[in-house]
């Protein structure tokens, strides 16, 4: 079998990929939005606060858990979802070296 393309990127060039490919859902972006907004959340909340069906935030959840993005505990009956503070420092630091090499670039 075949080398996969990815393998031809380095680690954090493949980890950032799939943030952002689990970013790439306006309904994601939702429940980024929303999570930042309480500090636990139900799976129910979520499904109240947007225009979609349950099993479909369970499946935007599910992409963003597996991303590592969000993080969930299992509190009785209910799982209680917020964001992962590892990735979304993970994902700062990319930015800042970003802003770093641009500041001495210009086109």
């Amino acid at each position: 079998m075949g080398a996969s393309k990815s393998d031809s990127f380095s680690v954090e060039q493949n980890e950032m990929a799939t943030l952002f490919k689990a970013l790439s859902h306006p309904a994601r972006i939702a429940i980024v939005d929303y999570l930042l907004t309480v500090d636990t959340c139900i799976c129910g909340d979520i499904v109240e606060v947007l225009p979609l069906a349950q099993p479909t935030v369970s499946q935007h959840l599910k992409e963003l858990k597996n991303a590592n993005f969000i993080q969930g505990t299992i509190e009785g009956t209910a799982i209680c979802y917020c964001l992962n503070p590892d990735t979304i420092a993970q994902i700062e630091h990319h930015f800042g070296a970003i802003r770093q090499k641009l500041k001495n670039k210009c086109c």
